[in-house]
């Protein structure tokens, strides 16, 4: 058998964005003809974007899939591609790959396994085709087979599997190694999860090596529809090695990865590809990178609104922009960052010019702010290159707070009204950051954080007010660890005042110290208990009984933080269900339009939490 020099493509797509899609799907094919690629295997779904949700119940996406698809199949001369694209057939609508080969239709593969569990909900759009069933539709004026199907193709026995095929225990590839195929194509869109490239990589890996083959793995790139962030691997594995890798979370709207492989010989021996960064805290700052730069130019904003604090979260967001900034311009180069970024901005424009157009923040301040903060939020968005305004929002809150004691006849006090005069500060900031968005094109990123979201410690339209928020989807005590981290690592120095404060919201006069902690509880407890009762779908008493093993607090002090947890938890959905949209970034998150669906009317656990006191 023949040496085959195989490719993977990733491309940035845009749900029924129907030029972009084409442009980078003809692009990948241009760059592997021009690599000389045999056989080139691009991502689920890339004709249409993955992300086109409820779309993919009209019957209209699917006759325009079609006939993009039979465009773009002229282009496919001298080479094998493997295009990824909804297909209707017979009254039902499948997650599909078509093969081409020479400019001509070979067949269509149709997915077996559906995802739906986590954030996928593949069933509500896609029927499952049935394991060994095979169909035939007509492609390009000439008919071909569909369904569960393998091709004879350049000496190699091809078969596929796409994206959920693989991760389920009676996967396609159990009966492909049966009809003795040596080469498995992947086209994928798997959404990024910190770690996920790992087990991603042990699964192709041993998949090459379980089932005899080489395995070809394409993974979709970017932010592509709003809230989940494609990473765009590409893997190659060669009978239990792994022979190419390329460098994930792109800037580029294209990437090629090839290896050339004795497909026919299993002892084949490769350089090893080369290692890159994949610590969480990297892989943080580069997802988010990534997903600010997709989700501000595709929403066509010009840049961000931010209310810098000087604490934690809306520090962690500040650097996030100028990360984005950063990678961008080193990944794609200025005039092509510019451009591809759609900002309004002359072509002679600086890095420095870029990030003061493209970040500008405000620091809103109250009598109950302190002069750490301010000079914590000042100085970072100096570091920073931002635009930096700062003014006081008292006026507007005696203008509010005054209207409503002389409705009730009476002033309003610390002692009587905490709640009330905490939020109406946190409310109006909002208007004010909104005009700001609005006169700069821009979107607002709201600050609210996972933990936060968990037990509504946020003021819903006021901290909790924007267009994205960004860090939705992670814990703050991975915040707080990440900012001394960016301090340390990328060489932000401004960051060591945020890092030398304690978490407040500072609504409250400053002589009653107020801290998040004290407020809540510690945010390590609160990461603990988040894990077991939210990922893992817990009972309170369930919850102590794993963590009273484990010696973090006295018991007593235990159970008090696990019953104020769902106590919150329970009466703090409709919040949830109110945040910004946020990226998928974790295992897990708590936003119920993805991942997590909880009552917004609930008996909050009553007797549960009885329970949990007589354990």
């Amino acid at each position: 058998m023949p040496e085959l020099k195989l490719a993977g493509a990733t491309v940035n797509q845009i749900p029924i964005n129907w030029e972009n899609n084409r442009k980078n799907i003809l692009d990948a094919i241009a760059m592997a003809k021009k690599e000389k690629v045999d056989i080139l295997c691009l991502p689920e779904l890339c004709i249409t974007g993955y992300g086109c949700e409820d779309l993919f119940l009209g019957e209209w996406i699917y006759d325009r899939a079609f006939s993009e698809l039979e465009s773009i199949i002229p282009h496919c001369t001298g080479i094998t591609v493997a295009i990824g694209f909804p297909l209707a057939f017979d009254t039902r609508h499948y997650n599909t790959t078509c093969v081409v080969k020479d400019g001509r239709p070979v067949g269509v593969y149709a997915k077996q396994f559906l995802a739906n569990d986590g954030v996928h909900y593949e069933p509500r759009w896609f029927s499952p085709w049935p394991v060994g069933e095979e169909a035939t539709v007509r492609i390009c004026g000439q008919d071909v087979p569909l369904g569960d199907v393998t091709f004879q193709l350049h000496g190699a026995h091809i078969g596929f599997e796409i994206c959920e095929d693989a991760w389920r225990q009676n996967r396609p590839a159990c009966r492909l190694v049966e009809k003795g195929v040596n080469l498995i194509l992947n086209p994928s869109a798997s959404h990024f999860a910190f770690h996920k490239t790992l087990l991603r990589e042990e699964l192709i890996v041993s998949s090459s090596l379980d089932f005899k083959c080489t395995y070809v793995y394409a993974n979709l790139l970017g932010n592509e529809a709003g809230r989940m962030i494609y990473d765009g691997e590409i893997l190659i594995a060669h009978h239990g090695r792994l022979a190419a890798r390329n460098k994930w979370l792109s800037f580029q709207p294209v990437e090629l990865l090839t290896a050339t492989v004795d497909v026919g010989n299993p002892d084949a021996e490769f350089p090893g590809p080369r290692e890159y960064e994949r610590r969480k805290e990297y892989e943080f700052v580069q997802a988010e990178s990534l997903a600010l730069f997709d989700y501000m130019r595709k929403s066509h904003s010009q840049g961000f609104v931010l209310s810098l604090s000087g604490g934690a979260d809306s520090s962690t967001i500040a650097v996030l922009v100028r990360e984005m900034v950063r990678r961008g311009i080193e990944a794609l180069g200025l005039e092509t960052f510019l451009l591809r970024s759609g900002l309004r901005l002359p072509a002679t424009s600086s890095e420095k010019d870029i990030m003061e157009y493209i970040l500008t923040t405000a620091y809103q301040g109250t009598v109950n702010s302190s002069q750490s903060t301010f000079d914590s939020a000042r100085m970072l968005a100096a570091e920073l290159g931002a635009t930096f305004h700062s003014w006081k929002i008292d006026d507007e809150v005696k203008t509010y707070t005054g209207k409503i004691e002389k409705s009730i006849g009476r002033p309003l006090t610390w002692a009587q009204d905490d709640i009330t005069l905490q939020n109406i500060q946190a409310r109006a900031r909002s208007p004010i950051i909104w005009m700001l968005a609005n006169i700069n094109n821009a979107l607002l990123l709201t600050t609210s954080n996972r933990s936060e979201g968990d037990v509504g410690y946020a003021t819903m339209d006021g901290d909790t007010s924007g267009s994205i928020a960004p860090i939705a989807a992670v814990d703050k005590a991975f915040i707080i660890h990440w900012l001394k981290w960016a301090e340390r690592e990328l060489g932000y120095s401004s960051l060591s005042h945020v890092n030398n404060l304690q978490p407040s919201a500072e609504l409250r006069p400053l002589q009653q110290t107020q801290t998040d902690e004290d407020d809540l509880m510690p945010y390590t407890i609160l990461v603990e208990i988040e894990k077991l009762a939210i990922r893992d779908h817990m009972s309170p008493v369930e919850v102590y009984d794993i963590l009273k093993l484990q010696n973090l607090e006295p018991n007593d002090l235990l159970k008090s933080h696990i019953s104020k947890f769902y106590r919150l938890w329970s009466r703090n959905q409709w919040k949830r269900e109110r945040i910004a949209p946020s990226f998928h970034l974790d295992d897990f998150n708590v936003d119920p339009r993805t991942w997590c669906r909880f009552p917004i009317l609930s008996g909050s656990y009553t007797e549960e939490l009885k329970q949990l006191q007589e354990a």
